[in-house]
C-alpha cells in the first residue's frame, strides 16, 4: 500500500491493491467503529465509520460492476498501456499483471542549450528535428500493439510525460486508441523502458482511496 498523501479539500489519499481491499477495510472498521453507510455510484463507492471517518473508494476502471466493489476491483482486464517521454516509450497490453504484448524504445532528444545567436538556433532545430522523430516512433508503437487490439481491451492506461501523450492524440491511427484512455490515474514514470513497463499493474490496478477522518 502506499503511503499517505495529503488531499485537496482535507484528507489524505491511500492506495490500496486490489487483494488488500477487503482487509483494509476490515482494519478501517477496526480504528473507527463498523461500517454504518455505504453509498456508491459509477465511480465512488463511500464507506462511512462508527465514529464518523470516511472513506472514498474511487473505482479503478469505471463503472462499477454491479454492486461489489471487491468483485470489480479484483477482475482481471485487458489493459493496454502508453508510457511516452521525449527520450523513449512503451507501448503493451496486460492481461491481468501479465505482459502478453509490448514494443519499447529509445530516441536520442539533447537538451536545450545555453548557446547564443545562430548556434542555439541551429542546435534548436535540430532538438526539434530529434523530437518530431522520437514522437513519430511512439506513435509507430502504439499503432502496431495497441491500435488492432483495441476491440479487445477493457482501456488504456496513460503515462509519461502529459505534454509528450498529448502531442499523440492527432495522429488518426490513434483515435480508437485514446478513446479507451482514462483520464485516472496518469503514470509518472522514469524514461519507459521494458522493467518500467512491466512494473505498471502495481499502479493502474491500485484503488486510490479518500480518507477523511472525524
Amino acid at each position: 500500500m502506499s503511503k499517505p498523501r495529503p488531499a485537496a479539500g482535507g484528507g489524505h489519499w491511500v492506495e490500496v491493491p486490489p487483494e488488500r481491499v477487503a482487509r483494509w477495510l476490515e482494519n478501517f472498521a477496526g480504528r473507527h467503529g463498523a461500517v454504518t453507510t455505504v453509498t456508491r455510484d459509477a465511480e465512488v463507492v463511500t464507506y462511512t465509520a462508527g465514529d464518523g471517518a470516511v472513506a472514498d473508494f474511487h473505482v479503478p476502471f469505471p463503472p462499477l460492476t454491479g454492486d461489489d466493489l471487491i468483485a470489480h476491483v479484483r477482475l482481471d482486464r485487458r489493459v493496454g498501456v502508453l508510457l511516452v517521454r521525449l527520450g523513449g516509450y512503451a507501448a503493451g497490453v496486460f492481461e491481468g499483471e501479465r505482459l502478453v504484448a509490448s514494443k519499447v524504445g529509445t530516441r536520442q532528444v539533447h537538451g536545450r542549450s545555453a548557446a547564443g545567436g545562430w548556434s542555439q538556433q541551429r542546435f534548436a532545430r535540430r532538438r526539434d528535428k530529434q523530437a518530431r522523430e522520437a514522437l513519430e516512433a511512439a506513435a509507430g508503437a502504439a499503432a502496431r500493439v495497441l491500435a488492432p487490439r483495441v476491440p479487445c481491451l477493457d482501456a488504456v492506461v496513460l503515462g509519461g510525460e502529459r505534454r509528450a501523450v498529448d502531442e499523440l492524440r492527432a495522429d488518426p491511427r490513434l483515435g480508437p486508441v485514446f478513446a479507451l484512455a482514462l483520464d485516472e490515474p496518469f503514470l509518472t514514470v522514469p524514461d519507459p523502458r521494458l522493467a518500467v513497463l512491466s512494473e505498471t499493474p502495481a499502479s493502474f490496478r491500485a484503488v486510490r482511496v479518500r480518507i477523511r477522518e472525524p
